[in-house]
């Protein structure tokens, strides 16, 4: 019997990964949304905008040619005609039987065949580009040529569509310039190619798309001011709709006389000169719309995507879909549905009609371009380009659809728990596996475990404990699915202390560059943090830390984080470089920075240890911590001590001598003042200030009355300072 996963009524929270912050306990990772279904691999699935899979239409394989584009495609009878294109060397109209076999029905010097149309007769039309002519195309004997482009005044350089008129006559939607020929078909037997009429003209670039309805009305779509033409029988045109963009690739009509359009390009002038009506063939064909041989050749996608409209018989119109990655190239109804063929990532949508921005994504044809469509007694036939393939969406559902989902990573050994699904009651079955290799897909696939069936409710899930995890859906016929949430509880690892910096004569308050630029201290990491474990990113260029200037403070920094992004807390201790022993300054501290009174430690050399734990989201039993220790600081507050200061006058001459030491750090300088005069830089003897202790000797000029004070004050490296006088005689 098949493991059946029951309906769950719960609302789902559309989360692709646990929160990262405040984690704890079991946490859930869910799929739900149509971008994370889109991360999936889907075979035989549709994927609905709205965020729902069901069974797809069966996309099978009918032929695959040896040409790179094919371009056109038609049906008559029990064959296909596909006409095929090429940077070079010239194309063909190919014969695909029922069975699949192909022949090349004709050949043609020109580089595509960009349209194709079959006749009453059994005979084929062929439009090739550029400079192009319109073949017809019997059984037997050579292509016979009933319309040549060059032969015209206004000579088109491309050939976009065919479609015939409702008296039969033959319409030719061309390009460069926009323009819409009549030509009046000869009959069975070969005749000589009848003459062209001009049927409809613009000032666009290109007749790009054209249809023709039931009561004879032709329908046309330009490239250039991406308009949609109404043209009466007797070729009395009316603009019915100007799109937002520049070109109307595609059209289709349904039962009901309404009509769907295709528009890609924004209306910004093009970067490249509109197409010459003449010159010579090359192969650098400068066309800006996406059914260019540059286009699919480059895999390009044309900017903001494309969007499709619907135009109701009384000329309302109304955006159906937007599709910011996709360029629509063909478009087809079928049994009342909107299909749509797109690049460049081979896509075919089916478009709710009814009901605005709303579509799903039905087949991933594994070519680039779904280039146009075909009807056939089973469903749609679809040509593609990079490669040329002819495929068929079915009417019928397929029976083996299956969803298989991206590869979840839960950054370490993670024990796997209950599956939430939400969808139909019945008709979905789930399997997993897990891995310690990130691509279960490539040559490292077989080192995961095997799929394993989940029945409802059951926990743990029968997957290995691992760090990554996949889950796979097979939905039956009216099957819809559409979430799956996994519980998980990752493997508790310690936090993790990755640097740590101390400055003394700095204090933090917690916000930053609150005092004045010239009283603040840059609180920075010396260099690259240490490199973090693989299993989660340390943090990384992290900017100074902004901090008051005060010589009576000490600032310790540090950076930290947590495999499994728990919260954390942290405790500071220090010690003198010669103990053992820790003591405690602070605990429970959430920030990652902290400032205490340099009062509080006797002058000397000392280092800081910071703990941080995840005891925030653990129980006690449950909690993992890990310290690091700072490089050695030294903590002084007392200034130097001066010794006796000696000061004589003798011809004008003022002789002073004096010592200064200090216990805990050298002396940095020394400054004098004579009879209350400015500050003036006094060198030790020996002009080096480098010791605890220094010696000074040094003489004055001094003027006037015969008694004179001299002033004296000593700083050390932390400036700490002391002054001293004396009064010479």
């Amino acid at each position: 019997m098949r493991p059946a996963i029951r309906y769950t009524a719960a609302l789902l929270l559309s989360l692709t990964a646990a929160l990262p912050l405040a984690a704890q306990g079991t946490r859930q990772w869910t799929v739900s949304r149509y971008e994370e279904f889109e991360r999936g691999t889907p075979s035989n699935i549709a994927v609905r905008n709205d965020g729902r899979l069901e069974a797809a239409p069966t996309l099978r394989s009918v032929a695959s040619t040896q040409a790179t584009f094919l371009w056109s495609l038609a049906s008559s009878g029990n064959s296909l005609y596909a006409g095929t294109g090429a940077a070079s060397g010239g194309s063909q109209l190919l014969r695909i039987d029922d069975k699949g076999a192909i022949t090349t029905a004709a050949s043609f010097k020109e580089l595509n065949v960009q349209a194709v149309l079959p006749l009453p007769d059994g005979s084929i039309l062929a439009a090739t580009s550029p400079d192009g002519k319109v073949y017809r195309v019997r059984s037997s004997g050579t292509p016979e040529v009933v319309f040549d482009a060059t032969t015209t005044a206004e000579k088109p350089k491309y050939l976009w569509s065919l479609a015939l008129a409702k008296d039969g006559d033959l319409l030719i939607a061309a390009g460069a310039p926009a323009t819409i020929f009549r030509v009046k078909l000869g009959g069975a037997a070969p005749t000589a190619a009848p003459k062209p009429t001009v049927f409809f003209h613009s000032g666009d670039q290109h007749i790009r798309s054209m249809l023709v309805a039931p009561d004879g009305t032709v329908y046309a779509g330009s490239d250039g001011a991406g308009i949609v033409y109404r043209i009466s029988p007797d070729g009395k045109p009316f603009a019915l709709y100007a799109a937002p963009k520049h070109e109307i690739t595609t059209m289709a009509l349904d039962a009901a006389d309404n009509l769907y359009a295709a528009a890609v390009g924004d209306r910004r002038p093009p970067a490249l000169p509109p197409l010459p009506a003449s010159g010579q063939q090359t192969v650098s064909i400068t066309i800006l719309q996406p059914g260019s041989t540059i286009s699919a050749n480059n895999n390009s996608i044309v900017p903001d995507g494309s969007e499709i409209y619907r135009i109701a018989p009384d000329g309302t119109p109304l955006r159906l879909v937007a599709l910011r990655e996709d360029v629509v190239y063909a478009l087809a109804v079928r049994n009342g549905a909107l299909y749509a063929g797109t690049g460049n990532r081979g896509r075919v949508y089916r478009v709710d009609t009814e009901n605005a921005g709303v579509y799903t994504d039905i087949a991933h044809t594994e070519a680039s371009q779904v280039t146009a469509m075909a009807p056939s007694a089973a469903g749609i036939v679809m040509a593609t380009a990079n490669s040329g393939k002819i495929l068929q969406i079915s009417d019928v559902v397929a029976a083996n659809a299956s969803y298989t989902s991206d590869v979840f990573d839960a950054e370490t050994t993670t024990r796997w728990g209950r599956a939430e699904v939400t969808g139909s009651p019945a008709g979905i079955d789930l399997f997993v596996r897990s891995g310690n290799v990130e691509n279960p897909r490539d040559t490292l696939g077989n080192l995961w475990s095997d799929w394993k069936p989940v029945t409802a409710n059951q926990t743990p899930l029968p997957a290995p404990a691992a760090r990554y995890l996949q889950w796979k859906a097979v939905l039956r016929p009216g099957a819809q699915l559409r979430s799956v949430t996994m519980n998980y509880l990752p493997r508790n690892l310690p936090p993790q202390v990755d640097d740590i910096v101390v400055q003394p004569g700095a204090r933090y308050t917690g916000t930053n560059g609150a005092a004045a630029p010239s009283a603040n201290v840059l609180v920075g990491f010396r260099g690259a943090p240490s490199a973090a474990p693989a299993l989660s990113q340390a943090e990384t260029g992290v900017p100074p830390l902004v901090a008051q200037r005060d010589r009576n403070s000490v600032t310790a920094r540090w950076l930290a984080h947590d495999p499994n992004n728990d919260d954390m807390m942290f405790a500071v201790d220090f010690r003198d470089v010669h103990e053992q022993t820790w003591h405690r300054l602070k605990d429970k501290i959430s920030d990652r920075a902290y400032s205490f009174d340099s009062a509080l430690l006797p002058d000397g050399e000392y280092e800081l240890r910071v703990t941080a734990s995840d005891g925030p989201v653990h129980s006690d039993a449950d909690t993992l911590t890990a310290n690091r220790v700072s490089a050695p600081f030294t903590v002084d507050t007392t200034p130097p001590v001066p010794g006796t200061l000696a000061a004589t006058v003798r011809d004008g001459k003022l002789h002073t001598t004096f010592d200064a030491t200090d216990a805990t750090s050298p002396i940095a300088h020394a400054e004098y003042s004579v009879d209350a005069g400015p500050w003036q830089y006094l060198e030790p003897t020996g002009a080096l200030s480098d010791s605890k202790s220094e010696h000074y000797d040094f003489t004055a000029a001094v003027t006037g009355t015969v008694e004179h004070t001299i002033a004296i004050r000593v700083f050390d490296r932390n400036e700490n300072a002391v002054s001293v006088k004396a009064i010479a005689r």
